[in-house]
């Protein structure tokens, strides 16, 4: 890692269909100060789960933006799209 090399630990959480394919339910990461969301959901290659309609939610906020950097502890949930009828 570059940048001030100072990290963080998040937690991200895995639900549904997602959970099966990663394989796990939660995983904590250690990312570099700074590193948004975006960047974590990139760095696992979840990014076309975005497009599919996958929702992000961040320390509970669902629809929280992206690219704001995350603190440490911070607890990163990846819901798929909910289908219903």
């Amino acid at each position: 890692m570059g940048g001030s090399g100072k990290a963080v630990k998040v937690r991200m959480l895995f639900f549904g269909p997602l959970a099966e394919s990663m394989g796990q339910r939660e995983v904590e990461v250690a990312l570099e100060l700074g590193t948004t969301a975006e960047q974590l959901i990139e760095r696992f290659d979840l990014a076309e789960y975005l497009e599919s309609g996958l929702r992000v939610a961040i320390d509970g906020q669902i629809g929280a933006s992206l690219d704001t950097p995350l603190a440490d502890s911070s607890e990163v949930a990846l819901l798929p799209p909910v289908s219903g009828g």
